[in-house]
C-alpha cells in the first residue's frame, strides 16, 4: 500500500454525514440546529461564516469531540460517537511540543492506544513521508523555537497526515499567518490532501480562502446557526488564473453573507 493513500476504501457515498444536527450547552440557547452537512471522499469542503455563528462548535461535533444534542452523525458508514483514528485535526495554533524536534512532533500520537498498531519501520516511513510532503525535508532535527509560524503549521499538517486520515478537520489553520505564507499553505493543503486521497472540512471566515481551496463552500449563519447557502466550486486550478470568475463568485458569496447578517 502506498504511504500516500489512506488505508481502506471510502469511494462513493459520504465520508462524513450529519443529519438534523443540533447542539446546545447546558442551560443555554442552541448554538446551532437543523444542520444537514456532509463531506464526500476526496472532497474539500469549506465551512464559511461570520464569528459567533457556531461553525467551530459544529466542527468539534462533526469530529466527535462533542456529542450533538440532536441528530445523527456517521463517519465511513458507521455511527460516530468519539474521535476516530481515521480522522485528524489541525487548528489555528500549531501546538507543537517544545521539547520534541520536528520528527518527534510529527510522529507524536501515532502510538496512542486509539491508533491502529503499526510496526516501527512503518511509523518512521509515515513520519518521513509526511515531512517531505509539507516541504520540511532537512529540518527534521529542528525544534519549535527555531521554526517560523509557517514552518510550525507545516509540522502540524504533517503530524495530521502521518495518521493517513480519511478526513482532515481544519479549524482556521492559517488565520494567524502573514498573507504570503497563508497563500503558500493554502496551495500546500490542496496539493497534499489530493495526493493523500483525504477529504477535508475547513472552517474559515475568509471568503477568498474558501474560493481558492474548496471544491464546495457551505455558508453557515443566523442564531442559532443553520446552513444558509451552498456553492459547488467548479473553477479549474490554479484558480488565481481566472480572476473574473473568482470575483463573480466572491460577490455572490458576499451578498449572501450580508443577507444572512441582515436577517439575523
Amino acid at each position: 500500500m502506498s504511504i500516500l493513500q489512506t488505508s481502506g476504501s471510502i469511494d462513493g457515498g459520504w465520508a462524513l454525514q450529519g443529519q438534523g444536527l443540533g447542539f446546545a450547552y447546558a442551560g443555554a440557547a442552541p448554538t446551532f440546529e437543523h444542520i444537514d452537512i456532509g463531506v464526500r471522499p476526496r472532497e474539500i469542503v469549506a465551512l464559511l461564516g461570520g464569528s459567533g455563528c457556531g461553525k467551530s462548535t459544529l466542527l468539534r461535533v462533526l469530529a466527535g469531540l462533542q456529542a450533538p444534542s440532536s441528530g445523527t452523525l456517521t463517519f465511513l458508514d458507521a455511527p460516530l460517537t468519539a474521535p476516530s483514528p481515521r480522522s485528524a485535526l489541525v487548528f489555528q495554533q500549531a501546538s507543537l511540543l517544545p521539547w520534541l524536534n520536528v520528527t518527534a512532533n510529527v510522529g507524536f500520537g501515532l502510538d496512542f492506544s486509539r491508533q491502529p498498531k503499526i510496526a516501527r519501520a512503518e511509523h518512521d516511513q509515515r513520519v518521513q513521508a509526511a515531512i517531505e510532503a509539507v516541504g520540511l525535508a532537512g529540518s527534521e532535527r529542528r525544534y519549535p523555537a527555531a521554526l517560523s509560524g509557517g514552518m510550525a503549521q507545516r509540522v502540524a499538517l504533517a503530524r495530521a497526515l502521518a495518521r493517513q486520515p480519511a478526513l482532515l478537520f481544519a479549524d482556521e489553520p492559517f488565520s494567524a499567518l502573514d498573507a504570503i505564507t497563508r497563500a503558500e499553505m493554502q496551495t500546500l493543503l490542496v496539493d497534499v490532501v489530493h495526493r493523500w486521497h483525504s477529504a477535508v472540512l475547513l472552517v474559515t471566515h475568509d471568503i477568498d480562502e474558501a474560493i481558492l481551496v474548496a471544491d464546495r463552500i457551505v455558508l453557515m449563519g443566523s442564531q442559532p446557526g443553520r446552513i444558509m447557502h451552498e456553492w459547488q466550486v467548479d473553477l479549474p486550478r490554479p484558480r488565481l488564473a481566472d480572476a473574473q470568475a473568482i470575483g463573480a463568485l466572491r460577490l455572490e458569496i458576499l451578498a449572501a453573507l450580508h443577507g444572512v447578517r441582515a436577517a439575523a
